[in-house]
């Protein structure tokens, strides 16, 4: 219905300003039409300090700016981003909860998990990719070990670090083992930041982790690259070779996305999109992306999803043709 507001007179305009100027008939409050409204939560399936919550927080400022509401990072930790995904799964579907989603819950955890516990990326409403982040196995200085064959000619058990089951930092290490014909045994934390200690402090011998947090370790001398995980070798590490530069087929990689509850409006959806895209183009974040050594992959949800369900049959094909059983690491 078109509404002249000349022909309403003064006391139409008085009743509309009483009302609040709400000319929809259903008189829906919520409408995704003001969106937002208030506060986002936006949801971190791990530990505060890590990678991902780093990265939640660097990006939710600069988006919460464009979105003229705040963005409130809420830590959910446990079960590699499990617990977060069931929470934002039962939230409401309005665009005020969403959550940082790490690739590996979509594509590697549903590898080492029974089917009834596994999380599925499409079950879900993904606003967009934010950035992928490379493995690097690096080993303790006293070891010896610069190279997967001083671990081979070793003839010896070895304990490697994973960041938990499920993980890029399992999967990385046990594909490689098993390939190399290593006997290894998994020792899972909870994170990178105490797997990493572990190496440090001689627990372990190896250690996979992502490159942003083994990096300044790298610098100082107290941890010794073998191989990265990437497709190349990273440009901020020319002399360290790939896993399949040495004869390995380990192509893993760990991915970020923003992620909203199934049924969330498109209007918000979008509306979150533009907000982030704002975020990725802010200075800070670039230069925080930079120096955390991530490769930005801000695709849309359409893209994101090609590239992780492809991810979970390539590795499903890889653990099938290796024999391993990753419940058990």
């Amino acid at each position: 219905m078109k509404i002249t507001l000349p022909a309403l007179g003064l006391a139409g305009l008085l009743l509309l300003t009483g009302c609040g100027g709400n000319l929809d008939s259903d008189g829906d409050s919520g409408s995704t039409a003001a969106y937002p409204e208030r506060a986002v939560t936006l949801l971190v399936g791990q530990d505060a300090g890590g990678s991902t919550d780093l990265i939640g927080r660097a990006l939710a400022d600069p988006a919460s700016k464009d979105l003229g509401q705040p963005i409130t990072v809420q830590n959910k930790p446990g079960a590699n981003g499990a617990v977060a995904a069931k929470e934002l799964a039962a939230a409401k579907a309005d665009g005020y909860t969403v959550m940082v989603f790490v690739g590996s819950l979509a594509y590697i955890t549903p590898l080492a998990v029974p089917a009834d516990q596994a999380v599925d990326i499409n079950n879900y409403e993904v606003v967009t990719g934010i950035s992928q982040d490379d493995f690097v196995l690096i080993a303790n200085p006293q070891t010896g070990f610069k190279t997967v064959q001083d671990i081979v000619a070793a003839k010896r058990p070895i304990k490697f670090a994973t960041t938990g089951v499920g993980t890029g930092s399992q999967l990385t290490q046990t594909l490689l083992f098993a390939q190399a014909g290593v006997d290894a045994t998994a020792v899972p934390f909870n994170g990178g930041a105490p797997a990493l200690t572990a190496v440090l402090g001689g627990q372990v011998d190896v250690a996979a982790v992502q490159l942003g947090e083994a990096k300044e370790q790298i610098e100082a001398g107290k941890a010794v690259p073998i191989v990265t995980f990437a497709t190349q070798r990273p440009s901020y590490m020319p002399d360290t070779p790939t896993a399949t530069e040495a004869g390995f087929q380990v192509p893993v990689q760990q991915s970020r996305a923003i992620v909203a509850p199934k049924g969330t409006p498109k209007e918000a959806v979008d509306r979150l999109r533009t907000a982030f895209q704002k975020g990725f183009a802010d200075q800070a974040y670039k230069d925080f992306n930079t120096k955390r050594l991530l490769t930005a992959n801000e695709v849309d949800g359409t893209a994101l999803l090609q590239q992780w369900n492809g991810s979970l049959q390539t590795y499903r094909d890889l653990v099938a043709q290796h024999k391993i059983d990753l419940t058990a690491k």
